[in-house]
């Protein structure tokens, strides 16, 4: 039986790899909405088709809808757009999701997957959080999400749709589009300075800790909850994390190291020196809940580096 998906943002850094990773099934028929103009169809996507879907149009949300089984949203404004342009956010982040979510329940669609970001929490993210953890989001981008998020679990409680959020930390890897501008992402942004400038210029000592998940594994993570019992869904509230944190200073270590094999030479590490005060407070970004689904972690973080370090190659030579 053929199940029919809806990617929103299915163009994009993430939404990309998902729709790439999804098009390798045959037994998923893949509806990539993109509000991006003159979009072809990639090579790859060989049971599906691309949609104009803009979050603000209720024809084209509807349209989008009709015949889904399951929804996995990822349209949304980035951070730098966020912080930019709150009120857009707002309106895109939240009343998208909304207008959406709404238009899936008329359309019969049985779930709706909604990826947030671990940036609700707060800022800086220290300490053990987990999903019993109190929201205090800071940023647009964040307060957009968490806006969001309290409709899609909103619908999940009254029984009109099966919602599940997903609360994604710092996902890192090589894009499957080009045109999928998230170089402002650390992991992306160091193989890039690797790179194009052949050193790595860290704007503070590096002692933060994040959380990082490889993208095989929220490609994974999108196709277990695709197809998770609606008893393992339960709340529809779920961190997706990497289940280890590392200083910004190592993550820069690895990409040097990574470089060094990959192209033989080694870019020096430019950063300023911490001060007294400086300390890496500690972060356990928990994915209890969601390894009890029965998902494991399988992420190779230098196969997705050296993935990212050839593909700044190929795309930014010209840079250097």
């Amino acid at each position: 039986m053929i199940t029919k998906v809806l990617i929103t943002g299915g163009t994009g850094y993430v939404g990309g790899r998902i729709a790439s990773a999804f098009s390798q099934q045959p037994e998923l028929f893949l509806r990539i909405g993109t509000h991006r103009l003159g979009i072809s169809k990639p090579e790859w996507l060989t049971y599906g088709e691309i949609v104009p879907l803009n979050l603000n149009c209720d024809d084209e949300m509807d349209s989008a809808c009709q015949g889904i089984d399951c929804i996995i949203h990822l349209a949304a404004l980035n951070e730098i757009e966020s912080a930019a342009d709150p009120e857009q956010a707002f309106m895109v982040n939240s009343l998208g999701t909304l207008k959406l979510l709404r238009a899936a329940e008329r359309a019969g669609v049985k779930r709706f997957i909604y990826f947030s970001t671990a940036h609700i929490y707060g800022a800086p993210l220290v300490g053990r959080i987990t999903e019993l953890t109190v929201p205090r989001p800071m940023h647009p981008y964040a307060i957009t999400h968490r806006a969001a998020e309290d409709f899609v679990l909103a619908a999940h409680d009254r029984h009109s749709i099966e919602g599940i959020v997903l609360r994604l930390s710092n996902s890192f890897g090589s894009p499957a589009d080009s045109n999928a501008n998230r170089w402002t992402l650390l992991i992306n942004d160091l193989c890039r300075q690797a790179v194009t400038k052949q050193k790595l210029t860290l704007k503070s000592a590096g002692l933060q800790q994040r959380d990082f998940i490889a993208l095989s594994d929220v490609e994974r993570a999108a196709a277990h909850f695709l197809r998770l019992s609606s008893t393992q869904v339960g709340d529809g509230l779920f961190n997706l994390g990497g289940a280890s944190s590392l200083r910004i200073i190592d993550i820069a270590h690895q990409v040097v190291a990574r470089c060094s094999i990959v192209f033989g030479f080694c870019p020096p590490i430019i950063r300023p020196e911490p001060t007294p005060s400086e300390i890496s407070q500690e972060l356990n970004y928990r994915v209890d809940k969601l390894q009890a689904t029965g998902f494991v972690l399988q992420g190779d973080f230098a196969e997705e580096i050296d993935a990212t370090l050839k593909f700044c190659r190929k795309v930014f030579e010209e840079e250097r």
